[in-house]
């Protein structure tokens, strides 16, 4: 294997003795019990991984149906409900659970996501104590199930424009429920097809004549497994995959449901036909609804990692039995004869290249991992919490936005570029791909499209989470940013400040050593950092800069939207850094200890160097150290290869899950 200048002292580098179980503890955290529960749950259900490819769609659907009713008896699916309807009353528990179920048949966590997130969330968070006693014990069962009907064909992202109507009938004291068209049909809703007997539905509320916007409502569409009267259901099809779930459409044509089907924590209609509700400020009143839901983005985040785990473990673990060309490695050097080491073929993993597809993914999943620890214990303080603070929900909301969007992202390209590591054998069937592939896709969309919750990031950065946050739609937004003299927001975010930090945290400033400093982690925070705090300045700029220019806060706002993107994108990458630097620097000194350090210093500095275009364009980089970046990752990567087995052991993932015997071994 071709070799730089750095392979003598790599040779010389002590390497890191893993303790897989205490890694494994150290990943599994508080939550070990819990997702041990559910490892135990899909070992003894591994074979709904071989009835996805062999069951038909109707009977696939019913046999994931039996499997979450099956694993609802456990306990594990109703970690986050309170115990007196038999719940767990454990919110991050719940989220764990939902995390390590990834491991398995995607449909399986979908239908799971769907009961009990998302019809579940919304009527255990929405809902008051007589929708709790009413439906919440048969719930969390699985006996009751139930959708979650907000998506409608003509509106996905932008709930507040729904076409539902909800009119309420004084005299009968009713609400009825109507489809004006066919772009206000409620589609792609799991469980709406077929097991589905109630649906929580967002429609507009309409209160003597008046719009109120958008409220949620308990409305039943089966039963005794009939369609209800007034309600027309048809299924959505064959999916590109997650064929376990059954998605549907749905109209309403004057369904009358009772007062008391308003799901009424935030706002209520009297007997008598009078809308009330503590939270005055319509905008705020929906945003705060929509908040209690978050929920499913911090879920759906954790389970594109989680899935993204198995790719890379199936992936690394080919790389370290397959062997391809001659070539002497430098493990091979000095173990014996000339010959044998030309007559042995190299592992895939000695080789350069394949090190740097697969090593820093490993480390982004493990930075990605720790990053998701941080978004499920804010949720659960939030929501546990006895004081309702807003701007720590509103914090909540901005970081669940981002880590879910680069979370899933993450999956996508791990999931792709593991099966092209895998060659030919990574196309077959039985080695999980296809699956994953097929079955994860969607966690880029639903739950929110990951550049909408970007701009929902961006969002809460410019205005600071400022007290009228929920109020500001985007044209406030851009009217508030260019509200503030730029000054201040570039004082906010003191780039000079950070600029002066890196040049110090370099020996001998910006001509010193180009090797040097570059693994200290202040260094490579700072650069994230400065990063950040110069695009967020560039942005509140740009905004008003149009402004001035009598520009259409809009079109403004339309012109700066990459620009958003990237501040977005490079916030939440600092965040992740911080996580796992965090997490590193309070474990005890040991070889996970080191380990991990090494995979933060791999995260930290292929992520410099995925963008090393824009340091180099605003004279954070010199070409030099660019150079010197990318070989430091480099041979780090040739650190962590020894430990690449270990550290995809230490994730926790059943054998039965990877199947991919050819590959795994």
């Amino acid at each position: 294997m071709a070799t730089d200048n750095a392979s003598t002292a790599d040779t010389a580098y002590p390497r890191p003795e893993v303790d897989v179980p205490a890694l494994t503890e150290v990943l599994d955290g508080e939550y070990a019990e819990i997702r041990d529960l559910v490892r135990t749950n899909l070992v003894n259900h591994a074979s709904v991984l071989e009835d996805a490819e062999e069951l038909g769609v109707d009977a696939f659907r019913e046999r994931v149906r039996e499997v979450v009713v099956e694993m609802a008896a456990t306990g594990q699916t109703g970690m986050g409900f309170p115990s007196e309807y038999g719940g767990g009353g454990d919110l991050g528990a719940s989220i764990a659970a939902f995390e390590t179920l990834a491991f398995g048949d995607l449909s399986v966590l979908v239908k799971v996501g769907v009961q009990f997130g998302l019809f579940g969330g919304a009527i255990l968070q929405l809902g008051t104590e007589r929708h709790h006693d009413a439906y919440l014990r048969d719930l969390v069962t699985g006996q009751l199930m139930g959708c979650f009907a907000m998506t409608e064909s003509g509106h996905g992202s932008n709930v507040q424009a729904l076409g539902t109507l909800a009119r309420y009938d004084a005299a009968a004291q009713e609400f009825v429920i109507t489809t004006p068209g066919d772009g206000a049909r409620k589609d792609y809703i799991g469980n709406a097809a077929r097991h589905a007997e109630l649906a929580v539905v967002f429609a507009q509320l309409e209160v003597g004549g008046k719009s109120e916007g958008v409220h949620a409502f308990v409305v039943p569409i089966r039963s005794g497994g009939e369609t209800a009267p007034g309600v027309r259901i048809e299924d959505d099809g064959r999916k590109m995959g997650l064929n376990g779930v059954d998605n549907g459409r749905i109209w309403f044509d004057g369904v009358r449901v009772p007062r008391e089907a308003l799901l009424n924590r935030f706002a209520d209609v009297t007997a008598e036909g009078v809308y009330e509700s503590a939270i005055e400020n319509p905008d705020r009143r929906f945003f705060t609804m929509l908040g209690t839901l978050v929920q499913g983005r911090v879920s759906v985040g954790g389970a594109g990692i989680n899935a993204a785990k198995v790719a890379l473990a199936i992936a690394v673990k080919y790389a370290v039995r397959r062997r391809q060309f001659e070539a002497a490695s430098e493990a091979a050097s000095g173990t014996g004869s000339e010959e044998a080491s030309r007559a042995e073929e190299q592992l895939l993993l000695d080789y350069g290249l394949h090190q740097r597809r697969l090593l820093p993914l490993v480390a982004r999943t493990y930075a990605l991992h720790f990053a998701q620890d941080v978004v499920r214990t804010q949720l659960h303080e939030v929501f546990s919490g006895a004081e309702d603070d807003p701007q720590a929900r509103r914090r909540l909301e901005s970081r669940a936005a981002g880590t879910k969007a680069l979370g899933t992202w993450h999956a996508t390209k791990v999931i792709q570029e593991c099966r092209e590591a895998c060659g030919g054998a990574g196309y077959l069937t039985v080695n999980r791909f296809a699956a994953l592939k097929s079955d994860s896709d969607i966690f880029t969309t639903f739950e929110g499209d990951n550049h909408v919750l970007l701009q929902l990031v961006a969002k809460g950065l410019l205005t600071r989470y400022a007290g009228e946050f929920e109020d500001l739609d985007q044209l406030g937004m851009v009217r508030h940013v260019t509200g503030i003299a730029v000054e201040t927001v570039l004082e906010k975010t003191s780039a000079h400040k950070l600029l002066e930090r890196v040049r110090d945290l370099l020996p001998g400033g910006d001509e010193g050593d180009q090797e040097a400093g570059l693994l200290d982690p202040e260094y490579q925070l700072a650069m994230l950092r400065y990063r950040e705090e110069h695009m967020l300045a560039g942005v509140a700029r740009r905004l008003k800069s149009g402004i001035d220019q009598k520009r259409d806060p809009g079109a403004v706002f339309s012109r700066v939207q990459d620009h958003v993107i990237a501040v977005a994108r490079a916030h939440v990458e600092r965040l992740v850094l911080e996580a796992f630097a965090d997490k590193v620097r309070g474990l005890p000194e040991s070889g996970n200890k080191a380990a991990l350090g090494l995979l933060c210093d791999l995260f930290a500095l292929s992520t410099i160097e995925a963008d090393r275009a824009w340091f180099m364009e605003h004279g954070r980089l010199t070409v030099q150290r660019s150079k010197a970046i990318s070989r430091e990752v480099n041979r780090l990567c040739r650190k962590v290869r020894p430990l690449a087995a270990d550290l995809v052991d230490a994730w926790g993932i059943p054998s039965e899950m990877l199947r991919a015997p050819d590959l795994v071994g």
